[in-house]
């Protein structure tokens, strides 16, 4: 930490906000898909912050043109590993590329799988179907009320996501189930996570209980981005969903979010409080709310609440502070699908004493993120690879900004 070139770093992940589709795209079924160009095009965006800082430079956007004087530095970054879920995208930024993608369930899950499912725990289920969260808790919510079956869905994530009603199914029963199925989805069918989803409120007025969402997710492989950062004595703060996609390895405090606008005020509050080290955030409302249900207006109006509240967190940036903004992956709230989208993802950075302006390119893996934060804590000298690399995946961009 003596050497690093910014005592503080924040990387802020703007959940599923693609900027184009990647080469392969059209393997996923995903051609056409541009989460903000498509946006743009859709609804006139007002985001003057982050075009301040460089997004407009990226690329052409309908009504976001390039800044003649950007203050950031700007570039868009490739999803190397395949897949286009959660899971793989932050384990990337933190360094890990994957060579096979979690499985995922567009049927729904095999009957074998189903049935040992019930015979653990002692139920048996509704559902069973890929859907949108708030869609399948209309649907089925009432049945579940009169018959206590937990509601099983999946969605193009590699997820298993378990819905009950508080009053039906406790909290405490419902992560014990959802931890038997985080047991049985080992081997071909290891999803990336088990997701326990309780939900409140009556007919017609159901309501999802996001503070009380649990994630059961896949131990990432060793040798994280975060893993590296402890083994070094770098403290990480995370902020949303990052404890659970990582399972707290490496991570010393954390705060979970019931949405975005808490997702920020935690951010603003690390910036307070967290005097060195990595502040790692998620703000997932435009994945969970707004791109899953194709919501324009909802995804726009997010995403123009997050330009307004840039200001006060550049204002709290000190002289020895970085921020890097970026996705992990698309959902285009424009197309068809309800689903995430194989795209490239913005890559914004910023700092006070940092060189403005700077266009970084398209990076060929999200890894690149992870390995700058690691040479900017760890440095050169901690390297047992190449020179500056300390992950094993990514190339720095940490001395084109200094």
């Amino acid at each position: 930490m003596a050497d690093a070139a910014f005592e503080r770093v924040f990387l802020v992940v703007l959940d599923s906000l693609g900027i184009g589709e990647l080469p392969d795209a059209e393997d996923y079924g995903d051609r056409g898909s541009d989460t903000l160009g498509n946006l743009a095009r859709a609804r006139p965006l007002r985001l003057p912050n982050l075009a301040r800082l460089g997004l407009g430079n990226i690329r052409a956007l309908e009504g976001i043109p390039p800044a003649a004087s950007p203050i950031g530095s700007y570039g868009r970054s490739a999803l190397a590993s395949p897949g286009k879920d959660t899971t793989t995208g932050h384990w990337e930024l933190a360094g890990i590329q994957l060579s096979r993608p979690f499985p995922t369930y567009p049927h729904g899950f095999p009957p074998e799988i189903v049935r040992e499912f019930e015979r653990r725990i002692g139920r048996r289920i509704l559902g069973n179907v890929p859907a949108s969260g708030t869609e399948i808790i209309e649907r089925l919510g009432e049945e579940h009320l009169h018959t206590g079956r937990p509601i099983v869905y999946t969605s193009a994530d590699s997820v298993f996501q378990v819905a009950a009603h508080e009053q039906v199914v406790p909290l405490e029963e419902l992560y014990r189930i959802c931890q038997i199925a985080r047991e049985l989805l080992r081997g071909e069918h290891e999803v990336g996570r088990v997701i326990a989803r309780p939900f409140t409120g009556r007919p017609g007025a159901f309501v999802r209980d996001q503070q009380n969402r649990r994630d059961y997710a896949v131990a990432p492989p060793q040798g994280t981005l975060l893993d590296r950062l402890a083994e070094a004595g770098v403290p990480v703060c995370a902020v949303g969903k990052i404890y659970d996609i990582f399972l707290g390895r490496g991570i010393t405090e954390h705060r979970k979010t019931r949405d975005n606008a808490h997702g920020m005020e935690e951010i603003l509050r690390a910036a307070e409080r967290f005097a060195r080290g990595l502040v790692f955030a998620n703000l997932v409302d435009f994945d969970s709310l707004y791109g899953h249900r194709n919501d324009v207006e909802g995804f726009a109006r997010a995403l123009e609440a997050v330009d307004a509240w840039l200001p006060e967190l550049l204002e709290r940036l000190g002289e020895q502070d970085l921020l890097i903004l970026t996705a992990d992956h698309g959902n285009d709230p424009t197309t068809p699908s309800t689903d995430h989208s194989r795209e490239y993802v913005p890559l914004l950075v910023y700092a006070p004493r940092a060189r403005r302006g700077v266009n970084l390119g398209t990076r060929s893996s999200l890894a690149d993120v992870g390995q700058t934060v690691a040479a900017n804590f760890l440095g050169r000298g901690h390297s047992p690879r190449a020179p500056g690399a300390i992950l094993e995946k990514g190339t720095s961009f940490l001395d084109a900004i200094l």
